[in-house]
């Protein structure tokens, strides 16, 4: 396996490098190894990734459903994964993940997807004291 470090230095802005990948740093190459007891590709793996990247767009910079909040970008996957296995039947096995398992009796829709995740309930918000701008602390910087 080829690993790459890349330099963060270059920061621009500017549409001619947005899009350019980083300086190379340093390579290195490990060694992987094994007897997998079937066969392995990456092909499935990367198969997988596309699928996820164009049913979701959340993975995609400079798109309006750009996950910047973590917690939002969890949901979002949680939601694709489970109608990726319970809701969407797949050409090859004709019916949904699940129920080839034995996991599902039937395929679902997606009003019991929906009611299967709004019936987890989401953390209560906390309320934010009145006092909470007192705690913080300004610290002037700049030269001494």
């Amino acid at each position: 396996m080829i690993v790459k470090t890349y330099s963060v230095t270059n920061l621009a802005k500017d549409a001619v490098t947005r899009y350019s990948p980083a300086q190379v740093v340093a390579v290195s190459r490990e060694v992987v190894s094994g007897d997998p007891e079937q066969y392995v590709s990456t092909s499935y793996v990367e198969c997988q990734n596309l699928t996820l990247r164009m049913a979701s767009r959340r993975f995609t910079r400079l798109t309006n459903g750009f996950s910047k909040k973590l917690d939002n970008h969890v949901a979002a996957v949680a939601l694709y994964v489970a109608h990726y296995n319970l809701c969407r039947t797949h050409e090859a096995l004709r019916t949904t993940p699940a129920k080839a398992l034995g996991l599902a009796e039937r395929p679902w829709s997606i009003a019991q997807l929906v009611d299967a995740a709004l019936a987890v309930a989401p953390a209560l918000p906390t309320e934010t004291p009145p006092d909470r701008r007192r705690k913080f602390v300004v610290i002037n910087g700049g030269k001494s």
